[in-house]
């Protein structure tokens, strides 16, 4: 028997699911149960935007590896997210960017009605509050805030300096009319402090009595009786519990987990549930499949000063740090580490930007847990619409082990010649007149990597995830699909998947704000 019944559960406080929580519970008629498999964001290092560097634990990340991929030289590939109230929002670079006008109407065009830029666009405003843009491109009454951050690093001014010199427009809105250029990223940061989904939307709701949220709970399997989606079972300290949802249970999980969370809970394809034994609800062959992910590959190179944030992340200088930021919320502490970037056209020929650059005044390679030695900068270079397709599978029908995670990187060569691209014009960037007095040798490829089979080896041994994988419970009509225009799952009532997931194709961008866009909209869909 279910322990307690509610109106709504939502599994996953991220950033989808925070969005969620709090709009659904602002109608004092629905009470809303809101669970998360980890703890709590109160930590000094989550608050930080500099404290991103000491989020990689267990207590604030899932810490997943893919299964070896055979195109990246066998390599077992780190896979992090965010494992915490406000999920990877309270882990993430916190850039602010929604991706290009295009990618929405492409989504249209699949078949998914409502979802064109035309149609998205107010619901990236409501979400909003800019502090600095005041046009028809932004909001000012919304709980996301949007920034400049307090301190920027003199090396990303010379990056935009740079990009200049050789040909790149600047761009004071990458957000705006177009994206092409290159500039300082707005952060979601607030009188500098990370400003997460948790902060903007989860924590003003937490009082609300007819809000639950529990944390360190885990969802082990959807409820279904009769076709119908009627409750969760998930484990907290050990101990199994059920709950019953009288309206809808929402997946609100991400790209990993909430494909993990149907396959458990019977749907999924058939063939490999019966494969590893589990109960078969529902045959739904797109569920964890069509997985995408954005793979970066970094252009280092030192520096002949210490004026990066190397010198700034130990010692007696990072104590410094943290004691400015502490008292003042000023100074490298409010760095989001990657504080300017460029989008621009490859040579491919595409009609809008395929390659985004991020430039960091830090050496930071394998996800900045390899520390190098002396000063440098990296460029980290990104192939926006990769075109490799990968999935999510079960390890077993235990819940608790994690699952398989394929993004498949690299299987489609032109998302080697995105790259490969990129790194050779992110060169150029380097090689202007404004870094000239900065820069000293490359590090990463190295000077000696020039031909296209030395740059493809290089990015088969360091390439890296982006943290942007999506795609997984995909939205559309087609044979594949596993969730409609409406965010249902396809053959099972009662029953939603509201998260980067629902994405039939990956966004020209990082993915936090596109994400909380899709769950106002999804709330709101719910609440019609």
């Amino acid at each position: 028997m279910a322990e307690k019944a509610y109106d709504y559960i939502i599994v996953g406080a991220g950033s989808a699911g925070s969005v969620l929580a709090n709009r659904l519970s602002a109608r004092p008629d629905v009470t809303v149960l809101l669970l998360e498999a980890g703890g709590s964001d109160k930590s000094l290092f989550v608050r930080m935007p500099a404290g991103i560097l000491k989020l990689d634990s267990p207590r604030y990340d899932w810490r997943y590896d893919t299964v070896p991929q055979a195109a990246m030289n066998g390599r077992r590939m780190f896979q992090p997210r965010g494992r915490l109230l406000g999920g990877s929002s309270s882990t993430n670079a916190m850039i602010y960017m929604r991706g290009q006008p295009a990618d929405y109407d492409h989504w249209r065009q699949l078949g998914n009605a409502g979802w064109s830029y035309a149609d998205v666009l107010p619901l990236f405003k409501k979400a909003e509050n800019n502090e600095r843009l005041h046009d028809e491109f932004h909001g000012q009454d919304g709980p996301l805030n949007v920034a400049d951050r307090p301190y920027t690093n003199p090396l990303s001014h010379v990056f935009v300096e740079a990009a200049q010199q050789i040909g790149i427009p600047f761009n004071p809105d990458f957000n705006g009319a177009v994206q092409l250029g290159c500039g300082l990223f707005q952060v979601t940061q607030k009188n500098g402090e990370r400003w997460s989904a948790a902060r903007a939307y989860l924590h003003p709701a937490a009082a609300r009595k007819n809000l639950t949220i529990v944390t360190k709970a885990q969802a082990t399997r959807v409820l279904i009786e009769k076709g119908r989606a009627v409750g969760v079972e998930y484990v907290r300290r050990g101990k199994r519990h059920r709950v019953r949802a009288e309206r809808e249970v929402v997946l609100a999980g991400g790209g990993i987990n909430s494909p993990q969370l149907l396959l458990l809970s019977g749907i999924g394809p058939a063939a490999e549930l019966k494969g590893i034994g589990v109960p078969i609800m529902l045959d739904l062959p797109g569920v964890g499949k069509n997985l995408q992910d954005h793979l970066n590959v970094s252009v280092v190179q030192r520096a002949t000063g210490a004026v990066t944030l190397d010198d700034k992340r130990s010692g007696f200088a990072s104590l410094a740090v943290g004691l400015q930021w502490m008292l003042f919320k000023t100074g490298p502490g409010t760095t989001n580490v990657a504080e300017a970037g460029a989008f621009i056209v490859s040579s491919l020929g595409a009609a809008t930007p395929d390659i985004q650059y991020h430039f960091i005044p830090s050496q930071v390679v394998n996800h900045g847990r390899t520390v190098l030695d002396g000063h440098g900068i990296t460029i980290h270079v990104n192939c926006l619409r990769p075109q490799s397709r990968g999935e999510i599978r079960l390890a077993s029908a235990d819940p608790l082990r994690p699952p398989l995670i394929d993004p498949n990187y690299l299987a489609a060569d032109y998302d080697r010649k995105i790259l490969i691209d990129g790194t050779r014009r992110a060169r150029e960037i380097l090689a202007a007149p404004a870094f000239k007095r900065w820069l000293g040798e490359e590090r990463i490829p190295g000077a000696a990597s020039q031909s296209d089979a030395a740059l493809t080896e290089c990015i088969r041994a360091t390439g890296e995830t982006e943290y942007h994988p999506v795609g997984t419970c995909k939205m559309g009509s087609d044979a594949m699909a596993v969730v409609d225009e409406r965010l249902r799952v396809r053959g099972i009532e009662g029953l939603r998947v509201i998260d980067a997931s629902i994405m039939p194709t990956l966004v020209s961008g990082n993915t936090n704000a596109p994400v909380i866009m899709i769950a106002e909209k999804g709330a709101a869909m719910m609440l019609s």
